[in-house]
């Protein structure tokens, strides 16, 4: 969905045009983190959901086969060994769409980046 595509116009447009299994998907993320951060600005960042709180939370995006979740390399540094069973990257996640959201895993995540960048806007206001 994401790679080749027209820019979507909001967030709503992004996921409506996801096929039904990442739109599902996207929208377990989307659900989960909105429940985690109700404070959160959500905004298209490089053409992908993004939340933010003092800074860009997580981005996502829906792929063929997965849902891509970037958290930045500090979040999955920090949760590495929790994160094995997926393929990672230094910046991204990949949810496999065979299998349910890690929600409880994606919770945590957006806890690592709401108290990293509460943090940081603390000492740089």
């Amino acid at each position: 969905m994401h790679a080749g595509t027209n820019a979507p116009a909001d967030i709503e447009a992004y996921i409506e045009a996801c096929p039904e299994v990442s739109r599902a998907a996207m929208l377990q993320i989307r659900e989960t983190i909105r429940a985690e951060v109700p404070d959160a600005e959500e905004r298209l960042s490089y053409q992908m959901p993004t939340f933010f709180l003092h800074g860009v939370l997580a981005h996502y995006a829906a792929w063929k086969n997965h849902i891509g979740f970037y958290p930045g390399s500090a979040a999955i540094e920090a949760m590495e060994e929790k994160l094995a069973e997926y393929r990672v990257s230094k910046v991204a996640i990949q949810f496999p769409l065979s299998k349910p959201m890690p929600r409880d895993l994606i919770r945590q995540i957006i806890r690592l980046r709401v108290k990293a960048n509460s943090e940081r806007a603390s000492t740089h206001p």
